[in-house]
């Protein structure tokens, strides 16, 4: 037979051209630094905790208007030369419009509303109180555990679905790799005091939708290269499945970084945390859906047979053929 007319010489239905990147060769490594980085987040959110913002903790928030666009950094300094300390200004829309949170005070309502307007003039500037909020420290309390119970559920739901979806070994690696996620970007905000707030916490649950997914889809391959390649050893079978899905992952988290990084630069600081808390977690997930989603599952003697559907016996005494 010719050079023109041999098949491609091909190795577990693959073109021999064709790179198998060998994903799990550094698993045991990348296990010892994923364990080394999750203690070492726990330990800074134990002994450093999160520097909580308001929505936790209680305080005041107050939206003012100003006749002509306003410096953040002035409307501060003119609260707290009013003894309106430790105040956070947020822009809402535009220059003239802001947000602004400041701890508890001892004040009513309608005398706060007052105090603010008075304190917030600036000159040749002048400013209007639209509203003014109070949250007492129990409120954000119970905010915060209700927060943290949200998370819990989503992951407790999250390895039901996978496990029916899947397997409980895939589904297993699948929970642990988002637990990893949520505690290293929570341990990093721990570490550089960061302010950890409601829209941090929403950065944190689509943190989790967004590595699931990723889990999803090499699951799903994984399931698939299972059933139709033979001959070949539950590693190679996932560092060929990693392979083929690893374009698709690197342009889902580059049009995600994209999206983070415009509103970390462009959208203000409403949605400044928010866009820092997605900018680790792309990374985090990323590298958790690989090294320790599939690791795992890899670990626990993930096989063929967990993904060959049974015969009922009833079913194959039916099919004996008599002698």
């Amino acid at each position: 037979m010719t050079d023109m007319t041999q098949p491609d010489s091909k190795k577990y239905g693959r073109p021999d051209d064709e790179r198998i990147i060998p994903f799990m060769k550094i698993a045991k490594p990348a296990a010892i630094f994923s364990i080394i980085l999750t203690i070492a987040s726990l330990f800074f959110i134990v002994t450093k905790g999160l520097n909580l913002g308001l929505d936790f903790t209680g305080g005041v928030s107050a939206e003012l208007n100003y006749a002509q666009p306003a410096n953040q950094a002035e409307v501060v300094k003119a609260l707290d030369q009013a003894g309106f300390k430790d105040a956070v200004v947020q822009t809402l829309g535009s220059n003239k419009d802001l947000l602004v949170r400041m701890p508890p005070q001892d004040l009513e309502v309608e005398d706060l509303s007052n105090a603010i307007a008075k304190a917030a003039q600036l000159p040749n500037n002048a400013a209007e109180v639209h509203k003014v909020d109070s949250v007492g420290g129990q409120v954000g309390n119970e905010l915060y555990i209700r927060s943290a119970g949200a998370v819990g559920l989503a992951m407790l739901l999250m390895l039901v679905y996978v496990t029916i979806r899947f397997e409980f070994k895939l589904a297993l690696g699948a929970v642990l790799s988002l637990f990893h996620d949520v505690i290293v970007t929570v341990g990093i905000f721990a570490l550089m005091q960061w302010p950890f707030d409601l829209t941090v916490l929403a950065a944190i649950l689509a943190l989790l939708g967004f590595s699931l997914n990723d889990n999803i889809v090499v699951s799903d391959r994984i399931r698939e290269n299972f059933r139709k390649i033979r001959g070949a050893s539950p590693r190679e079978i996932v560092d060929i499945s990693l392979t083929e899905t690893l374009r698709r992952t690197i342009h889902t988290s580059a049009t995600l970084l994209l999206v983070v990084l415009a509103m970390m630069f462009l959208g203000g600081d409403g949605l400044h945390w928010f866009s820092v808390a997605m900018f680790i977690g792309v990374f985090v997930g990323t590298y958790s859906s690989i090294y320790i989603g599939t690791a795992f599952a890899l670990w626990r003697g993930l096989n063929r047979q967990d993904f060959i559907v049974q015969i009922k016996p009833e079913f194959e005494e039916e099919e004996e053929i008599p002698r």
